[in-house]
């Protein structure tokens, strides 16, 4: 084995021996882009800043609400509403809050992964048929929390909370949905489901990877001794094909 081809898959094994010893985070791409705020931060979270709120004026043209999306200043909620999403009869701008709710809801049969949000506007949504033209509702969650399946939505912090599921894609550590309706809205799943990650098991995807790459890097190096020997007259070049 030559000497490049032997530094290449120790360069592998050290990059599989780093993913799996150090904590999650550590992989880009896979942690969240910054740390989550919470309301209620759990023991492992360490140092925390309160979530922040939202605030968003949309504009009423030719009387037809514009689009745009309202968010919170962390990024941690994110609401985007269409063209006409609003009936504004009579005014000339719609106004929508988007705020964290504290204390922590703590309903019997949920655990929330996300914080509460109340997400308000003084004007009504219109009502649509087409649930694509709903407004979309994007909400971030910590790799320190198990991962949710579903959104939750209530018109009071005490609930009952109804199930209004979730987009089957979303980007890493986002969950997203279609709602006909604001209020209250968490992310989470049943008290009694497993949740499918959790934030130890978040590090299986970037080890995999390594995996891959060790064994990639160990396949290709007979080949390129093979390479190097013809290039040197060491073997004919039809044993290349063998």
């Amino acid at each position: 084995m030559t000497s490049r081809a032997l530094l290449l898959v120790a360069a592998a094994a050290a990059y599989l021996v780093s993913a799996w010893s150090v904590a999650p985070g550590f992989y880009d791409g896979f942690a969240p882009p910054q740390p989550y705020n919470f309301v209620c931060p759990p023991p492992i979270a360490g140092a925390n800043l309160p979530p922040a709120s939202g605030h968003l004026v949309i504009k009423v043209i030719g009387g037809v609400s514009d689009a745009n999306s309202a968010f919170t200043d962390d990024g941690q909620v994110i609401i985007g509403f269409l063209p006409g999403a609003f009936d504004v009869t009579g005014k000339t701008e719609v106004t929508v809050d988007v705020r964290p709710v504290s204390p922590c809801p703590n309903p019997g049969g949920l655990h929330f992964s996300t914080n509460t949000y109340e997400i308000t506007a003084d004007a009504p949504l219109t009502k649509q048929a087409d649930k694509s033209k709903w407004p979309t509702l994007v909400m971030r969650y910590s790799n320190l929390q198990a991962d949710p399946g579903f959104v939750y939505r209530a018109s009071s912090p005490n609930g009952p909370w109804t199930n209004i599921g979730a987009n089957s894609q979303a980007q890493p550590y986002t969950i997203d949905v279609k709602t006909d309706q604001l209020g209250y809205f968490a992310a989470g799943y049943p008290a009694g489901a497993v949740s499918k990650t959790s934030a130890s098991s978040n590090q299986i995807l970037p080890v995999t990877i390594a995996v891959l790459i060790v064994l990639v890097l160990v396949g290709g190096v007979p080949l390129t001794i093979i390479r190097r020997r013809q290039a040197r007259g060491e073997i004919p070049a039809e044993e290349d094909d063998e």
